[in-house]
């Protein structure tokens, strides 16, 4: 069994850290970075992205149970309707299915003013981070939700507000599927919560 936890965009690896040592699962948890599995893209998009991710994640032999956020959680599900009989479980943090365009033009029209300095915790570059947000604006999974299988975990933070009516719908729309509300927590579930993240893993994991 192999547990992997995928990051969302605008953070690292390491921001499931403090997740990741109350999971305590050592040598069956894999911390995926996605910065590092498109290091070698030139203009990098969605679509060139996930193929990195997908790559990455066929080479393990292993039952999977995936963890995403936000655009981690993107990539988790998109695998997950690909490799149904490979991802044992999912965990979807704060993840659209739909993307909202009109959102993400808003957002992108708001980096372009953004100093380069602004995406240095991100660990992209300022025009990766704008090409990659763009090429999403497109996405749209509601028709192969239904594709998913798997016991499915959904979990949002209660302020999340961008993201809490598409964890309602997932709920609604993936057949074998719970929803968490966490209170009191922001979109960053594994920075903001990370004790009560790892209780509600462990706790759906066995």
């Amino acid at each position: 069994m192999k547990v992997m936890l995928i990051h969302g965009l605008g953070q690292t690896a390491k921001a499931w850290e403090k997740t990741a040592a109350r999971l305590d699962m050592q040598n069956d948890l894999i911390i995926t970075d996605l910065v590092e599995l498109s290091a070698s893209e030139q203009r990098l998009n969605y679509n060139s992205l996930y193929k990195r991710f997908a790559e990455f994640t066929d080479e393990i032999n292993e039952p999977l149970y995936l963890c995403g956020l936000s655009l981690g959680g993107i990539l988790a599900m998109q695998y997950t309707i690909s490799n149904p009989r490979k991802v044992k479980s999912l965990v979807l943090i704060g993840t659209q299915y739909k993307m909202p365009k009109a959102m993400l033009t808003f957002q992108n029209i708001l980096f372009k003013f953004m100093p380069e300095k602004s995406f240095s915790d991100t660990g992209f570059d300022k025009s990766t981070f704008i090409s990659l947000c763009a090429s999403m604006k497109s996405l749209d999974f509601t028709d192969e939700l239904t594709k998913i299988h798997c016991p499915t975990l959904i979990i949002c933070g209660e302020k999340d507000k961008a993201n809490k009516a598409a964890a309602l719908e997932l709920h609604k729309k993936i057949l074998d599927s719970r929803l968490e509300i966490i209170n009191d927590c922001t979109h960053e579930v594994n920075v903001c919560k990370p004790d009560e993240l790892a209780k509600l893993m462990l706790d759906f994991i066995n």
